[in-house]
């Protein structure tokens, strides 16, 4: 006899179906064996289902018992597979409607005491139950507000294996997922704070503005932290669109707090000790930081510090806005299109072209400090901008409010017809590709700058002013 139920497995942030095939072959000595090829994880749900299914009261099969994970050539891996396992089986062995089982999804690791316990990821596996119009999830408690977030799928929470075959036979009532309610906000610092560096922060608006990569190069105590830490508060919150897109990478990664949709755009600041795994992404094809900080700010402090490896493979991200992962596993595509600002000191000692305090480095140091981000790296920054200390004690600039009601109207008339490139503008573009200043690359991206500083000046033309102050953006920081 074979039944079956139905679950899903996570390759990226896309939720694949599994189909659960048990088997019970009667006369025979018990065994109970799990392929399909499965993890570690994965060949440990026999335990944990066994000991489940008698804590719940129910026998386990005395006899030969064969479950398969279809299709057998993807790679299976975590633990929530158990409650669509444990059904399957209490269906083989005629305790539990297989009828019914083959037409839910069940996602939900499983206590040895038959409780479910949450599990990533449950906000892309509803989204894939609804399209494969099934008639109901079921997850633990505690993913049932996260699940509810996706329209057009029943959502049966159930604390117990004994509670789910329950709602299945109609007996029993799955528990009413509870209204997340949203999100506290956060009380993002002000610009207000920041003294003096009239350029960084024009810099930092212009960012803002067009999602342009931003690096900051100055010593240590010259606000280049403050300013990123306040950009995120520049930024419109998110769209519905953009906070699903945002919920679901952090859902897959197991970071969505109290299942509730982000209504914030997320800020991402890895340490520089980072692998590159952990930003781009990991041979388990889940998301990194870079994916996680999709469509809100991406922040790397101490640029040069971080290992080489890893900040070559941000040149995709950078200039494609997607990760792509391959692996023996197999391949995934993740968005990354963050606003990616980075931060580095001069040389080692931090104090070069420091006119009060002399920099203790050698030439040749400083040099080779400078070259661990990579020219290939260096030129999908938009913007460069150095941040001098002695411009750290000014007078305090405006405040976020203010700015973030330019940087809206700015994304306002960059969301319709681009301002168009005036000729002298051109010109002067064009200049500059011919004296090899520019790369074709910097020539697109200091077009589009252009046009972030046209918008946020309320022009309909890229004039030559605009142009200009485009172009002095790409000579100045870490060379």
């Amino acid at each position: 006899m074979i039944a079956r139920a139905v679950t899903f497995t996570l390759s990226g942030l896309e939720a694949r179906r599994i189909d659960v095939e048990a088997h019970l072959r009667t006369q025979t000595s018990p065994s109970f064996a799990v392929v399909g090829l499965p993890d570690r994880a994965v060949s440990e749900a026999r335990q944990r289902v066994r000991s489940a299914v008698r804590s719940s009261q129910y026998e386990f099969p005395g006899h030969e018992l064969t479950v398969n994970l279809a299709p057998a050539r993807e790679k299976k891996q975590g633990s929530g597979f158990d409650l669509a396992i444990g059904l399957a089986v209490l269906a083989v062995s005629g305790q539990a409607p297989a009828e019914r089982i083959e037409r839910v999804a069940a996602a939900a690791e499983l206590g040895l005491d038959g409780r479910l316990r949450p599990v990533a990821g449950v906000l892309a596996m509803a989204e894939a139950a609804a399209q494969l119009e099934l008639d109901c999830i079921l997850v633990a408690p505690e993913n049932a507000a996260e699940a509810s977030l996706v329209p057009g799928i029943a959502v049966a929470a159930v604390a117990d294996l004994n509670q789910a075959v329950g709602v299945l036979e109609g007996w029993a009532e799955a528990e009413p997922p509870a209204p997340a309610g949203p999100p506290p906000l956060t009380a993002h610092p002000d610009m207000a704070d920041v003294c003096g560096q009239a350029r960084a922060r024009r810099a930092v608006e212009i960012a803002a503005a067009g999602g342009h990569n931003l690096l900051l190069c100055g010593p240590p105590g010259s606000g280049k932290t403050m300013l990123a830490r306040r950009l995120p508060g520049l930024l419109p919150p998110p769209d519905p669109a953009e906070s699903l897109a945002i919920s679901r990478i952090h859902s897959a990664a197991g970071l969505l707090a109290g299942g509730r949709a982000m209504l914030e755009r997320p800020f991402r600041a890895p340490h520089h000790s980072a692998s590159m795994a952990a930003l781009v992404g990991s041979a388990s094809l889940r998301p990194g930081e870079v994916t996680l900080a999709h469509g809100g700010v991406l922040f790397l402090d101490e640029l040069p510090e971080f290992q080489r490896p890893a900040l070559e493979a941000l040149r995709l991200p950078l200039e494609d806005g997607e990760v792509l992962i391959s692996r023996a596993a197999g391949a995934v595509r993740m968005p990354a299109r963050s606003l990616v600002v980075a931060a580095m000191n001069p040389c080692p000692c931090g104090r070069h072209g420091d006119p009060d305090r002399p920099c203790i480095c050698p030439p040749q140091r400083v040099d080779a400090y400078r070259a661990r981000v990579s020219g290939p790296l260096l030129d999908r920054f938009d913007l460069r901008v150095d941040v001098p200390r002695a411009e750290a004690h000014g007078a305090a600039g405006e405040a976020t409010a203010a700015i973030a009601s330019r940087v809206a109207g700015a994304r306002q008339r960059l969301g319709g017809p681009a301002p168009s490139v005036s000729e002298g503008a051109g010109r002067l573009l064009r200049r500059a590709v011919d004296q090899r200043y520019l790369s074709a690359r910097g020539a697109a991206r200091s077009t589009r700058v252009a046009r972030t500083i046209a918008a946020l000046a309320g022009a309909d033309a890229v004039s030559e002013e605009h142009m200009a102050e485009a172009l002095s953006y790409r000579s100045g920081a870490g060379r």
